[in-house]
């Protein structure tokens, strides 16, 4: 009968106390830093990188260059003195076309000062006849709907170079305007669409 083998069993604990006994009078090592390297003016190297909205870049370069087209066909800006000139005289003119009206019709009084409200009305008032409001009764009206699209995008363009310049008042007022234009823009268009469509073919229902 062969002999059973021995086992010895061996306290590891001993060993793991004199591994940590010489780790702890090892010196600390300086964690080790990649060298750096010179980059030459122009030269590109790996690493993390800017990222630039490229849709955005397109946006502020196409409007520079239409800033530009503009500039160009435009002849050189008046200076102060010219525009103040030309100011005082417009003014003396236009009061002399109100003197001229009001004593050929007395009862007319003066003219109410030109603000930002008119300018927005005058828009309203021709979208709304370029959509064929204010038709007299059993005429057919006569309808621009190119004409009126553009008088609308014209008021929504003035509302978004002149936003965080209006007032409260102003700024509520452009808005209601420019949602009441666009509404009946879209009903014209929707009633135009109806009229457009071909009746469905003989037969079927």
């Amino acid at each position: 009968m062969s002999e059973t083998p021995k086992f010895t069993v061996i306290d590891r604990r001993k060993f793991k106390a004199e591994e940590e006994h010489e780790s702890a009078q090892k010196p600390a090592t300086e964690p080790e830093t990649a060298p750096v390297e010179a980059v030459e003016p122009g030269e590109t190297r790996g690493g993390p990188r800017l990222v630039v909205n490229e849709s955005k870049q397109a946006a502020e370069a196409q409007e520079g260059a239409q800033d530009e087209k503009i500039a160009g066909g435009l002849p050189p800006a008046p200076t102060a003195e010219e525009s103040h000139e030309q100011k005082t005289a417009y003014e003396a003119s236009a009061q002399r076309v109100e003197d001229l009206l009001r004593a050929q019709n007395p009862a007319v009084g003066a003219q109410p000062p030109i603000g930002f409200e008119q300018l927005v009305q005058q828009f309203y008032l021709s979208a709304m006849i370029q959509m064929g409001a204010g038709t007299q009764e059993g005429q057919r009206p006569r309808v621009d709907i190119v004409g009126a699209r553009v008088t609308i995008d014209l008021l929504g363009v003035l509302a978004e170079k002149t936003r965080g310049n209006l007032t409260e008042a102003e700024e509520r007022m452009l808005e209601s305007v420019l949602f009441e234009m666009r509404m009946a823009f879209l009903e014209l268009t929707s009633m135009i669409s109806v009229q457009d469509m071909p009746p469905p073919p003989p037969g079927k229902r």
